[in-house]
Protein backbone atom coordinates (compact mmCIF):
# COMPACT_ATOMS: atom_id res chain seq x y z
CA UNK A 1 0.00 0.00 0.00
CA UNK A 2 1.37 3.40 -0.97
CA UNK A 3 2.11 5.82 1.85
CA UNK A 4 -0.16 8.84 1.92
CA UNK A 5 1.41 12.29 1.80
CA UNK A 6 1.34 14.37 4.95
CA UNK A 7 -1.11 17.27 4.98
CA UNK A 8 0.29 20.71 4.23
CA UNK A 9 -0.89 24.27 3.77
CA UNK A 10 -1.50 25.09 0.11
CA UNK A 11 -3.11 27.78 -2.02
CA UNK A 12 -6.61 26.89 -3.17
CA UNK A 13 -6.72 25.16 -6.54
CA UNK A 14 -10.13 23.69 -7.27
CA UNK A 15 -8.97 21.56 -10.19
CA UNK A 16 -6.68 21.60 -13.21
CA UNK A 17 -8.56 18.83 -15.01
CA UNK A 18 -12.19 19.83 -15.60
CA UNK A 19 -12.80 23.51 -14.87
CA UNK A 20 -15.70 24.27 -17.17
CA UNK A 21 -19.05 23.33 -15.57
CA UNK A 22 -20.38 22.39 -19.00
CA UNK A 23 -17.67 19.76 -19.39
CA UNK A 24 -18.35 18.61 -15.83
CA UNK A 25 -21.98 17.96 -16.75
CA UNK A 26 -20.91 16.02 -19.85
CA UNK A 27 -18.37 13.90 -17.98
CA UNK A 28 -20.91 13.18 -15.25
CA UNK A 29 -23.55 12.22 -17.82
CA UNK A 30 -21.23 9.55 -19.23
CA UNK A 31 -20.50 8.11 -15.78
CA UNK A 32 -24.21 8.22 -14.90
CA UNK A 33 -24.87 5.52 -17.52
CA UNK A 34 -23.16 3.14 -15.09
CA UNK A 35 -24.84 4.35 -11.90
CA UNK A 36 -25.14 1.40 -9.50
CA UNK A 37 -22.70 -0.84 -11.38
CA UNK A 38 -19.71 -2.28 -9.55
CA UNK A 39 -16.69 -0.25 -10.65
CA UNK A 40 -14.14 -2.49 -12.36
CA UNK A 41 -11.46 -1.80 -14.93
CA UNK A 42 -13.93 -3.08 -17.53
CA UNK A 43 -16.53 -0.46 -16.51
CA UNK A 44 -13.84 2.21 -16.52
CA UNK A 45 -12.89 1.09 -20.04
CA UNK A 46 -16.49 1.69 -21.16
CA UNK A 47 -16.51 5.17 -19.63
CA UNK A 48 -13.15 5.98 -21.22
CA UNK A 49 -14.44 4.72 -24.58
CA UNK A 50 -17.54 6.93 -24.38
CA UNK A 51 -15.58 10.02 -23.33
CA UNK A 52 -13.08 9.67 -26.15
CA UNK A 53 -15.64 8.69 -28.76
CA UNK A 54 -17.66 11.82 -27.93
CA UNK A 55 -14.47 13.93 -27.98
CA UNK A 56 -14.86 14.99 -24.36
CA UNK A 57 -11.29 13.85 -23.81
CA UNK A 58 -8.87 13.88 -26.71
CA UNK A 59 -5.47 12.18 -26.38
CA UNK A 60 -2.50 13.60 -28.27
CA UNK A 61 -2.51 10.68 -30.70
CA UNK A 62 -5.77 11.95 -32.24
CA UNK A 63 -4.42 15.49 -32.44
CA UNK A 64 -1.22 14.38 -34.16
CA UNK A 65 -2.70 11.92 -36.65
CA UNK A 66 -3.74 13.80 -39.80
CA UNK A 67 -6.86 11.75 -40.57
CA UNK A 68 -8.12 11.92 -36.98
CA UNK A 69 -7.10 15.55 -36.60
CA UNK A 70 -9.42 16.46 -39.47
CA UNK A 71 -12.27 15.02 -37.43
CA UNK A 72 -11.43 17.52 -34.68
CA UNK A 73 -11.98 20.49 -37.00
CA UNK A 74 -14.62 22.95 -35.81
CA UNK A 75 -17.30 21.66 -38.16
CA UNK A 76 -16.71 18.10 -36.93
CA UNK A 77 -16.34 18.70 -33.17
CA UNK A 78 -19.85 17.48 -32.38
CA UNK A 79 -19.48 14.31 -34.45
CA UNK A 80 -18.32 11.22 -32.51
CA UNK A 81 -15.38 9.12 -33.61
CA UNK A 82 -16.28 5.76 -35.08
CA UNK A 83 -15.92 2.68 -32.87
CA UNK A 84 -12.80 1.61 -34.79
CA UNK A 85 -11.17 5.03 -34.54
CA UNK A 86 -11.99 5.28 -30.83
CA UNK A 87 -10.35 1.91 -30.18
CA UNK A 88 -7.37 2.97 -32.30
CA UNK A 89 -6.93 6.15 -30.27
CA UNK A 90 -7.13 4.28 -26.95
CA UNK A 91 -4.69 1.59 -28.10
CA UNK A 92 -2.16 4.25 -29.15
CA UNK A 93 -2.57 6.37 -26.02
CA UNK A 94 -1.04 4.49 -23.09
CA UNK A 95 -1.44 6.50 -19.90
CA UNK A 96 1.62 6.63 -17.68
CA UNK A 97 -0.54 7.89 -14.88
CA UNK A 98 -0.86 6.35 -11.39
CA UNK A 99 -3.32 7.29 -8.66
CA UNK A 100 -3.60 5.63 -5.26
CA UNK A 101 -6.17 2.83 -5.30
CA UNK A 102 -6.26 2.54 -9.11
CA UNK A 103 -4.21 0.61 -11.61
CA UNK A 104 -1.71 2.54 -13.67
CA UNK A 105 -3.06 3.78 -16.98
CA UNK A 106 -6.66 4.54 -17.87
CA UNK A 107 -8.08 3.57 -14.45
CA UNK A 108 -5.87 6.22 -12.85
CA UNK A 109 -6.83 8.72 -15.57
CA UNK A 110 -10.47 8.03 -14.71
CA UNK A 111 -9.79 8.97 -11.08
CA UNK A 112 -8.07 12.18 -12.18
CA UNK A 113 -11.13 13.19 -14.20
CA UNK A 114 -13.71 12.52 -11.51
CA UNK A 115 -12.00 13.13 -8.17
CA UNK A 116 -13.03 16.82 -7.93
CA UNK A 117 -16.65 15.84 -8.63
CA UNK A 118 -16.22 13.42 -5.73
CA UNK A 119 -15.18 16.32 -3.48
CA UNK A 120 -18.24 18.28 -4.58
CA UNK A 121 -20.50 15.36 -3.69
CA UNK A 122 -21.65 14.58 -7.24
CA UNK A 123 -20.25 11.06 -7.57
CA UNK A 124 -18.75 8.38 -5.35
CA UNK A 125 -16.66 5.44 -6.45
CA UNK A 126 -14.16 2.90 -5.20
CA UNK A 127 -12.78 -0.01 -7.14
CA UNK A 128 -14.98 -3.11 -6.87
CA UNK A 129 -17.83 -1.19 -5.22
CA UNK A 130 -21.00 0.25 -6.78
CA UNK A 131 -20.52 3.58 -8.54
CA UNK A 132 -22.98 6.16 -7.19
CA UNK A 133 -24.32 9.34 -8.75
CA UNK A 134 -25.74 11.47 -5.93
CA UNK A 135 -28.88 13.58 -5.81
CA UNK A 136 -26.74 16.64 -6.55
CA UNK A 137 -24.99 14.83 -9.39
CA UNK A 138 -28.26 13.67 -10.93
CA UNK A 139 -29.58 17.22 -10.84
CA UNK A 140 -26.42 18.47 -12.55
CA UNK A 141 -26.87 15.86 -15.28
CA UNK A 142 -30.50 16.94 -15.62
CA UNK A 143 -29.30 20.54 -16.08
CA UNK A 144 -28.05 19.40 -19.49
CA UNK A 145 -31.68 18.93 -20.53
CA UNK A 146 -33.80 21.64 -22.16
CA UNK A 147 -36.01 23.24 -19.54
CA UNK A 148 -33.83 22.32 -16.56
CA UNK A 149 -30.78 24.54 -17.14
CA UNK A 150 -31.53 26.57 -14.01
CA UNK A 151 -30.69 23.54 -11.84
CA UNK A 152 -26.99 24.16 -12.45
CA UNK A 153 -26.87 27.17 -10.12
CA UNK A 154 -28.89 25.31 -7.47
CA UNK A 155 -26.47 22.38 -7.52
CA UNK A 156 -23.34 24.50 -7.21
CA UNK A 157 -24.85 26.72 -4.51
CA UNK A 158 -25.74 23.69 -2.41
CA UNK A 159 -22.33 22.12 -3.05
CA UNK A 160 -20.08 25.10 -2.39
CA UNK A 161 -22.04 26.01 0.76
CA UNK A 162 -20.76 22.73 2.21
CA UNK A 163 -17.36 22.49 0.52
CA UNK A 164 -14.44 22.65 2.93
CA UNK A 165 -10.78 22.54 2.11
CA UNK A 166 -9.56 20.04 4.70
CA UNK A 167 -11.74 17.20 3.48
CA UNK A 168 -10.63 13.54 3.44
CA UNK A 169 -10.16 13.50 -0.33
CA UNK A 170 -7.13 15.81 -0.18
CA UNK A 171 -4.04 16.26 2.00
CA UNK A 172 -4.67 19.90 2.89
CA UNK A 173 -4.16 21.58 6.25
CA UNK A 174 -6.02 24.80 5.42
CA UNK A 175 -9.20 24.69 7.49
CA UNK A 176 -11.94 26.82 5.97
CA UNK A 177 -14.95 26.82 3.69
CA UNK A 178 -14.03 29.11 0.78
CA UNK A 179 -17.52 30.42 0.02
CA UNK A 180 -18.33 31.11 3.66
CA UNK A 181 -14.92 32.69 4.32
CA UNK A 182 -15.58 35.03 1.40
CA UNK A 183 -19.13 35.91 2.46
CA UNK A 184 -18.25 36.57 6.11
CA UNK A 185 -15.18 38.61 5.19
CA UNK A 186 -17.23 40.82 2.86
CA UNK A 187 -19.85 41.37 5.55
CA UNK A 188 -17.07 42.30 8.00
CA UNK A 189 -15.63 44.75 5.46
CA UNK A 190 -19.11 46.26 5.15
CA UNK A 191 -19.06 46.83 8.91
CA UNK A 192 -15.66 48.51 8.64
CA UNK A 193 -16.29 50.67 5.56
CA UNK A 194 -20.07 51.09 5.56
CA UNK A 195 -21.65 52.32 2.34
CA UNK A 196 -18.20 52.87 0.80
CA UNK A 197 -17.55 49.12 0.70
CA UNK A 198 -17.61 47.63 -2.80
CA UNK A 199 -16.59 44.19 -1.55
CA UNK A 200 -13.18 42.62 -2.13
CA UNK A 201 -10.69 43.93 -4.67
CA UNK A 202 -9.57 41.43 -7.28
CA UNK A 203 -6.03 42.17 -6.10
CA UNK A 204 -6.97 40.93 -2.61
CA UNK A 205 -8.34 37.55 -3.74
CA UNK A 206 -4.93 35.81 -3.39
CA UNK A 207 -5.30 36.27 0.39
CA UNK A 208 -8.43 34.10 0.29
CA UNK A 209 -6.62 31.55 -1.86
CA UNK A 210 -3.88 31.17 0.75
CA UNK A 211 -5.71 31.77 4.05
CA UNK A 212 -5.05 29.00 6.56
CA UNK A 213 -8.15 29.05 8.75
CA UNK A 214 -11.72 30.33 8.92
CA UNK A 215 -10.94 33.47 10.94
CA UNK A 216 -12.69 35.99 8.71
CA UNK A 217 -12.14 38.83 11.21
CA UNK A 218 -8.37 38.48 10.92
CA UNK A 219 -8.66 38.25 7.14
CA UNK A 220 -10.81 41.40 6.94
CA UNK A 221 -8.37 43.20 9.23
CA UNK A 222 -5.47 42.09 7.02
CA UNK A 223 -7.26 43.58 4.02
CA UNK A 224 -7.86 46.81 5.95
CA UNK A 225 -4.18 46.92 6.91
CA UNK A 226 -3.19 46.70 3.25
CA UNK A 227 -5.74 49.30 2.20
CA UNK A 228 -4.59 51.72 4.91
CA UNK A 229 -1.14 51.74 3.31
CA UNK A 230 -1.78 51.07 -0.37
CA UNK A 231 -5.51 51.81 -0.85
CA UNK A 232 -6.44 49.60 -3.84
CA UNK A 233 -3.05 49.97 -5.53
CA UNK A 234 -1.16 47.25 -3.70
CA UNK A 235 1.42 45.69 -6.01
CA UNK A 236 1.25 42.12 -7.20
CA UNK A 237 4.75 41.51 -5.86
CA UNK A 238 3.76 42.64 -2.39
CA UNK A 239 0.58 40.53 -2.35
CA UNK A 240 2.65 37.54 -3.45
CA UNK A 241 5.10 38.21 -0.61
CA UNK A 242 2.23 38.35 1.90
CA UNK A 243 0.83 35.07 0.55
CA UNK A 244 4.21 33.38 0.85
CA UNK A 245 4.36 34.50 4.46
CA UNK A 246 0.86 33.18 5.15
CA UNK A 247 1.77 29.75 3.75
CA UNK A 248 5.41 29.79 4.95
CA UNK A 249 6.56 29.24 1.38
CA UNK A 250 10.32 28.94 1.13
CA UNK A 251 12.36 30.04 -1.85
CA UNK A 252 12.74 26.36 -2.76
CA UNK A 253 8.95 26.01 -2.96
CA UNK A 254 8.40 29.00 -5.24
CA UNK A 255 8.53 26.79 -8.31
CA UNK A 256 5.47 24.95 -6.99
CA UNK A 257 3.58 28.09 -6.03
CA UNK A 258 4.43 30.64 -8.70
CA UNK A 259 3.34 34.26 -8.60
CA UNK A 260 1.25 33.95 -11.77
CA UNK A 261 -0.62 31.00 -10.23
CA UNK A 262 -1.34 32.64 -6.89
CA UNK A 263 -2.04 36.13 -8.23
CA UNK A 264 -3.85 35.32 -11.48
CA UNK A 265 -4.84 31.78 -12.40
CA UNK A 266 -6.10 30.59 -9.01
CA UNK A 267 -8.01 33.83 -8.21
CA UNK A 268 -9.69 33.80 -11.63
CA UNK A 269 -10.87 30.25 -11.08
CA UNK A 270 -11.93 31.05 -7.51
CA UNK A 271 -14.10 33.94 -8.69
CA UNK A 272 -15.70 31.86 -11.46
CA UNK A 273 -16.57 29.10 -8.99
CA UNK A 274 -17.96 31.50 -6.38
CA UNK A 275 -20.09 33.23 -9.02
CA UNK A 276 -21.61 29.89 -9.97
CA UNK A 277 -23.49 29.98 -6.63
CA UNK A 278 -25.42 33.12 -7.62
CA UNK A 279 -24.33 34.83 -4.38
CA UNK A 280 -21.45 36.87 -5.81
CA UNK A 281 -21.55 39.91 -8.10
CA UNK A 282 -18.82 41.68 -10.03
CA UNK A 283 -18.52 45.40 -9.42
CA UNK A 284 -16.41 48.34 -10.50
CA UNK A 285 -15.83 47.20 -14.07
CA UNK A 286 -14.34 43.90 -12.92
CA UNK A 287 -12.18 45.37 -10.14
CA UNK A 288 -14.23 44.03 -7.19
CA UNK A 289 -16.42 41.11 -6.21
CA UNK A 290 -19.19 41.56 -3.68
CA UNK A 291 -22.25 39.86 -2.23
CA UNK A 292 -25.24 39.89 -4.58
CA UNK A 293 -27.66 42.02 -2.54
CA UNK A 294 -30.63 40.22 -4.06
CA UNK A 295 -29.59 37.07 -2.20
CA UNK A 296 -28.95 38.27 1.35
CA UNK A 297 -31.42 35.71 2.77
CA UNK A 298 -29.47 32.90 1.14
CA UNK A 299 -26.19 34.40 2.39
CA UNK A 300 -27.53 34.51 5.94
CA UNK A 301 -28.81 30.94 5.68
CA UNK A 302 -25.49 29.63 4.34
CA UNK A 303 -23.54 31.33 7.12
CA UNK A 304 -25.95 30.22 9.87
CA UNK A 305 -26.17 26.64 8.61
CA UNK A 306 -22.73 25.73 7.24
CA UNK A 307 -20.06 27.88 8.92
CA UNK A 308 -18.88 25.17 11.30
CA UNK A 309 -15.81 23.24 10.15
CA UNK A 310 -16.55 19.56 10.61
CA UNK A 311 -14.36 16.53 11.06
CA UNK A 312 -14.85 13.49 8.87
CA UNK A 313 -13.36 10.08 9.48
CA UNK A 314 -13.55 8.86 5.88
CA UNK A 315 -14.08 9.92 2.30
CA UNK A 316 -17.45 8.20 2.33
CA UNK A 317 -18.60 10.16 5.38
CA UNK A 318 -17.67 13.46 3.73
CA UNK A 319 -19.40 12.45 0.49
CA UNK A 320 -22.58 11.56 2.41
CA UNK A 321 -22.48 15.05 3.91
CA UNK A 322 -21.94 16.74 0.52
CA UNK A 323 -24.15 14.67 -1.77
CA UNK A 324 -27.63 16.02 -1.01
CA UNK A 325 -29.36 19.14 -2.24
CA UNK A 326 -30.34 21.66 0.43
CA UNK A 327 -33.89 22.34 -0.72
CA UNK A 328 -34.45 24.97 1.96
CA UNK A 329 -31.47 26.96 0.70
CA UNK A 330 -32.32 26.85 -2.98
CA UNK A 331 -36.01 27.62 -2.37
CA UNK A 332 -35.31 30.92 -0.59
CA UNK A 333 -36.68 33.84 -2.57
CA UNK A 334 -34.59 36.89 -3.53
CA UNK A 335 -34.32 39.47 -0.76
CA UNK A 336 -34.89 42.27 -3.23
CA UNK A 337 -37.30 41.90 -6.12
CA UNK A 338 -36.22 43.83 -9.20
CA UNK A 339 -38.93 45.47 -11.29
CA UNK A 340 -39.03 45.11 -15.06
CA UNK A 341 -38.04 48.78 -15.37
CA UNK A 342 -35.03 48.33 -13.08
CA UNK A 343 -33.97 45.20 -14.92
CA UNK A 344 -34.25 47.05 -18.24
CA UNK A 345 -32.16 49.94 -16.90
CA UNK A 346 -29.39 47.56 -15.75
CA UNK A 347 -29.39 45.82 -19.13
CA UNK A 348 -29.17 49.12 -20.99
CA UNK A 349 -26.27 50.17 -18.75
CA UNK A 350 -24.25 47.26 -20.15
CA UNK A 351 -25.44 47.94 -23.72
CA UNK A 352 -24.06 51.46 -23.40
CA UNK A 353 -20.90 50.30 -21.66
CA UNK A 354 -19.42 48.37 -24.59
CA UNK A 355 -18.74 49.23 -28.21
CA UNK A 356 -20.09 46.79 -30.78
CA UNK A 357 -16.60 45.72 -31.84
CA UNK A 358 -15.83 44.62 -28.25
CA UNK A 359 -19.00 42.51 -28.16
CA UNK A 360 -18.18 41.03 -31.57
CA UNK A 361 -14.68 40.10 -30.46
CA UNK A 362 -15.96 38.45 -27.28
CA UNK A 363 -18.61 36.51 -29.22
CA UNK A 364 -15.88 35.05 -31.42
CA UNK A 365 -13.87 34.11 -28.33
CA UNK A 366 -16.76 32.43 -26.51
CA UNK A 367 -17.67 30.41 -29.62
CA UNK A 368 -14.13 29.04 -30.06
CA UNK A 369 -12.93 26.25 -27.75
CA UNK A 370 -9.33 27.30 -28.25
CA UNK A 371 -9.76 30.92 -27.13
CA UNK A 372 -10.12 32.39 -23.63
CA UNK A 373 -11.43 35.82 -22.73
CA UNK A 374 -9.03 38.22 -21.04
CA UNK A 375 -11.74 40.81 -20.49
CA UNK A 376 -11.98 42.09 -16.92
CA UNK A 377 -15.70 41.28 -16.72
CA UNK A 378 -16.58 38.67 -19.32
CA UNK A 379 -13.91 36.19 -18.21
CA UNK A 380 -15.78 35.68 -14.92
CA UNK A 381 -19.04 34.65 -16.61
CA UNK A 382 -19.11 30.99 -17.61
CA UNK A 383 -19.37 30.43 -21.33
CA UNK A 384 -23.03 29.46 -21.95
CA UNK A 385 -24.37 32.39 -19.90
CA UNK A 386 -21.74 34.67 -21.43
CA UNK A 387 -22.97 33.74 -24.90
CA UNK A 388 -26.53 34.74 -23.97
CA UNK A 389 -25.32 38.00 -22.39
CA UNK A 390 -23.09 39.01 -25.30
CA UNK A 391 -25.69 38.11 -27.93
CA UNK A 392 -28.41 40.14 -26.20
CA UNK A 393 -26.10 43.15 -25.80
CA UNK A 394 -24.92 42.99 -29.42
CA UNK A 395 -28.47 42.78 -30.81
CA UNK A 396 -29.64 45.74 -28.73
CA UNK A 397 -26.50 47.69 -29.65
CA UNK A 398 -27.13 47.24 -33.37
CA UNK A 399 -30.92 47.54 -33.41
CA UNK A 400 -31.63 50.52 -31.19
CA UNK A 401 -35.29 50.80 -32.20
CA UNK A 402 -36.30 47.42 -30.73
CA UNK A 403 -36.57 46.13 -27.17
CA UNK A 404 -34.34 43.16 -26.35
CA UNK A 405 -35.34 41.01 -23.38
CA UNK A 406 -32.86 38.30 -22.35
CA UNK A 407 -34.36 35.63 -20.11
CA UNK A 408 -31.29 34.70 -18.04
CA UNK A 409 -31.55 35.47 -14.33
CA UNK A 410 -29.48 38.63 -13.59
CA UNK A 411 -27.63 39.57 -10.40
CA UNK A 412 -27.85 43.01 -8.79
CA UNK A 413 -25.48 44.40 -11.43
CA UNK A 414 -27.58 43.08 -14.30
CA UNK A 415 -25.12 40.36 -15.30
CA UNK A 416 -26.31 36.76 -15.81
CA UNK A 417 -25.99 34.52 -12.78
CA UNK A 418 -28.11 31.59 -13.93
CA UNK A 419 -30.03 30.29 -16.91
CA UNK A 420 -33.70 31.11 -17.35
CA UNK A 421 -36.34 28.76 -16.02
CA UNK A 422 -37.33 26.20 -18.64
CA UNK A 423 -39.80 26.77 -21.43
CA UNK A 424 -38.86 30.32 -22.46
CA UNK A 425 -36.64 31.55 -25.32
CA UNK A 426 -33.09 32.66 -24.48
CA UNK A 427 -33.69 36.15 -25.92
CA UNK A 428 -36.90 37.89 -27.05
CA UNK A 429 -36.72 40.88 -29.42
CA UNK A 430 -39.78 43.09 -29.73
CA UNK A 431 -40.44 45.39 -32.68
CA UNK A 432 -43.57 46.91 -34.21
CA UNK A 433 -44.35 43.63 -36.00
CA UNK A 434 -44.08 41.34 -32.97
CA UNK A 435 -41.39 39.01 -31.69
CA UNK A 436 -38.11 37.72 -33.05
CA UNK A 437 -36.63 35.00 -30.84
CA UNK A 438 -32.98 34.06 -30.44
CA UNK A 439 -31.82 30.69 -29.13
CA UNK A 440 -28.08 30.34 -28.56
CA UNK A 441 -25.94 27.33 -27.75
CA UNK A 442 -22.32 26.21 -27.68
CA UNK A 443 -23.44 22.74 -28.69
CA UNK A 444 -22.06 21.30 -31.90
CA UNK A 445 -23.00 18.23 -33.88
CA UNK A 446 -26.20 16.38 -34.61
CA UNK A 447 -27.35 16.59 -30.97
CA UNK A 448 -28.44 20.13 -31.91
CA UNK A 449 -31.59 18.58 -33.37
CA UNK A 450 -32.85 16.79 -30.24
CA UNK A 451 -31.58 19.32 -27.71
CA UNK A 452 -32.30 22.56 -29.56
CA UNK A 453 -34.27 22.34 -32.82
CA UNK A 454 -37.17 20.18 -31.62
CA UNK A 455 -37.83 22.36 -28.53
CA UNK A 456 -37.48 25.52 -30.67
CA UNK A 457 -40.05 24.13 -33.13
CA UNK A 458 -42.46 23.31 -30.30
CA UNK A 459 -42.16 26.70 -28.57
CA UNK A 460 -42.28 28.69 -31.79
CA UNK A 461 -45.42 26.86 -32.96
CA UNK A 462 -47.14 27.89 -29.72
CA UNK A 463 -45.92 31.50 -29.93
CA UNK A 464 -47.07 31.90 -33.55
CA UNK A 465 -50.67 31.25 -32.48
CA UNK A 466 -50.65 34.72 -30.87
CA UNK A 467 -47.87 36.26 -32.99
CA UNK A 468 -48.00 35.08 -36.63
CA UNK A 469 -44.90 37.15 -37.54
CA UNK A 470 -42.65 35.45 -34.98
CA UNK A 471 -39.57 33.50 -36.07
CA UNK A 472 -36.46 32.14 -34.35
CA UNK A 473 -32.77 32.68 -35.09
CA UNK A 474 -30.65 29.77 -33.89
CA UNK A 475 -26.99 30.58 -33.17
CA UNK A 476 -24.24 28.00 -32.61
CA UNK A 477 -20.46 27.82 -33.18
CA UNK A 478 -21.16 25.51 -36.11
CA UNK A 479 -24.46 24.39 -37.60
CA UNK A 480 -24.83 20.69 -38.22
CA UNK A 481 -26.39 19.67 -41.53
CA UNK A 482 -29.11 17.78 -39.64
CA UNK A 483 -30.10 21.04 -37.93
CA UNK A 484 -30.41 22.70 -41.34
CA UNK A 485 -32.56 19.82 -42.59
CA UNK A 486 -34.76 20.03 -39.50
CA UNK A 487 -35.29 23.77 -40.05
CA UNK A 488 -36.44 22.96 -43.60
CA UNK A 489 -38.69 20.19 -42.30
CA UNK A 490 -40.22 22.48 -39.63
CA UNK A 491 -41.01 25.09 -42.29
CA UNK A 492 -42.72 22.46 -44.44
CA UNK A 493 -44.59 20.64 -41.66
CA UNK A 494 -45.70 23.40 -39.29
CA UNK A 495 -44.89 26.61 -41.16
CA UNK A 496 -42.43 27.93 -38.59
CA UNK A 497 -39.25 29.76 -39.56
CA UNK A 498 -36.06 28.71 -37.77
CA UNK A 499 -32.95 30.41 -39.14
CA UNK A 500 -29.70 28.58 -38.23
CA UNK A 501 -26.62 30.85 -38.31
CA UNK A 502 -23.04 30.21 -37.24
CA UNK A 503 -21.93 32.63 -34.56
CA UNK A 504 -18.98 33.88 -36.60
CA UNK A 505 -21.28 34.63 -39.54
CA UNK A 506 -23.73 36.38 -37.21
CA UNK A 507 -20.87 38.53 -35.88
CA UNK A 508 -19.61 39.34 -39.38
CA UNK A 509 -23.03 40.28 -40.78
CA UNK A 510 -24.45 42.10 -37.75
CA UNK A 511 -23.16 45.60 -38.65
CA UNK A 512 -24.70 45.28 -42.13
CA UNK A 513 -28.21 44.55 -40.86
CA UNK A 514 -30.71 47.42 -40.69
CA UNK A 515 -33.60 45.54 -39.10
CA UNK A 516 -33.96 42.53 -36.84
CA UNK A 517 -36.29 41.09 -39.48
CA UNK A 518 -33.50 41.07 -42.05
CA UNK A 519 -32.67 37.61 -40.67
CA UNK A 520 -35.85 36.12 -42.11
Amino acid sequence: MSKKRASEFKPLLFTTTIRNPERMKDFLSIAAKHNGEVLTNEVIDKIVFDLIQNKLYCPMYAKRTARLKRQLAKDMVGEPFSDNDTKLIIDHSPQKHKEAGFDKGWPSRFDTWYKFMKELGFIYYEMNKPLEISEAGQNLVLANTEGYEHLEEQVFLSSFAKYQRNNPFVRISNSNKPLILLLRSILKLREIYGDDCAGVSIKEIPLFICWKDDNYVNLANKIKELRDVYSFSVSEDYIYQVCKEILNITSAQEKRFKKKNICHEMPDEFIRKMRMTGLISIRGGGRFIDINNQELEKVKYVIDTYSEIQSFSSEREYYDYAKSMDMTLISLKPTISVSEEESRALFMHWVNEFDLDVLQKELIIVSDDHLSSKHDIFKYIDEPKRLEFLTALAIQKQFTEIIVKPNYSPDDEGMPKSHAQGGVPDIVCLDSSGKVLFEVTLMRGRQQVASEMIPIDRHLTEIKLADPNAFTVFLAPSIHEDAVRYAQFAKFSTGVDIIPIEIKMFVKELPTKHSIRDYL
